[in-house]
């Protein structure tokens, strides 16, 4: 990905090395329980949220940053939230009509604290709609390359993508909806909508990498495949097949890798978001 020549964002808050929050959101209080129900809600264990002590991280399966890997990685976190940036606020004008919002994005180490509740690194990249705030411990990242087989700057790309197409679902209204939706329907119902909800964010960051394709050329030869690996990887099916050896679709949050590389395809082919409506088809 061409990234390097790319403005940076002003909306990039570092919170590294600020060490554990405390206060009145600690594990086992009410805001643990609301952050486990996120957890829960983003497809995640929340076991990892409502167990005492610092919870372990599965995102350390690799080896850790170097501080210049790390001094690295956050500059192109700038740099491409940057880029959603621009891309949004012209598809906000251009085809929906609308002023886009810009969100925060939080940089971490370990634990910090949201609107949602405390935020862990266990739980992977969040976005908390309450403050409007995409969360991020890097480590991820080193995951997503060892642990999940998915390296390159563009699956990086495509992950931060996702958690802004979930604010800009946000800012549409369309999370409000799903989750009244959701409180009155049964947990296979329920798991539908989110499957839904997530696959959409998938169409979306393909939509944000389309116009921004068009608009500043930023792909290179095999970034596609980069993404499209990534999103294949944090499937459902293979992520409950790694965790414990056999797959529950009715159960699935996210979506499976066919349908998380499908979905994200359709917004990177069409590049609008009117092809992403993902609760208007039958079978996602």
């Amino acid at each position: 990905m061409k990234w390097q020549s790319g403005r940076r964002s002003i909306n990039v808050e570092d919170r590294r090395g600020m060490g554990r929050p405390g206060g009145g959101m600690a594990v086992g209080g009410i805001g643990a329980l609301i952050m486990a129900l996120l957890v829960a809600f983003l497809g995640g264990d929340p076991s990892v949220v409502l167990q005492p002590g610092v919870a372990v991280s599965p995102y350390n399966s690799g080896p850790s940053m170097s501080q210049v890997e790390a001094d690295t990685t956050a500059d192109f976190v700038s740099a491409v939230l940057a880029d959603t940036e621009d891309t949004w606020k012209s598809i906000f004008q251009s085809e929906l009509g609308a002023a886009y919002r810009e969100p925060n994005l939080v940089l971490y180490s370990g634990a910090t604290q949201s609107a949602c509740g405390l935020g862990q690194a266990a739980m992977g990249p969040f976005y908390c709609p309450a403050d409007q705030k995409v969360y991020l411990d890097m480590s991820f990242f080193q995951d997503l390359k060892y642990r999940h087989q998915a390296p390159g700057d563009f699956a990086q790309a495509y992950v931060i993508a996702h958690e802004i197409g979930h604010h800009v679902q946000n800012q549409l209204g369309i999370s409000d909806q799903v989750h009244r939706l959701q409180q009155r329907a049964s947990r296979a119902q329920a798991n539908d909508l989110s499957v839904r909800l997530e696959l959409q964010a998938d169409c979306l960051a393909g939509v944000w990498a389309h116009n921004a394709q068009v608009a500043r050329d930023i792909l290179e030869e095999g970034d596609i495949e980069e993404a499209l690996n990534a999103a294949s990887q944090i499937g459902d099916d293979r992520l409950q097949m790694q965790s414990r050896g056999y797959v529950t679709p009715d159960s699935f949050t996210h979506g499976s890798a066919e349908q998380r590389a499908t979905w994200f395809y359709r917004g990177i082919e069409s590049g609008k978001v009117a092809q992403c409506n993902t609760f208007e088809v039958p079978r996602v």
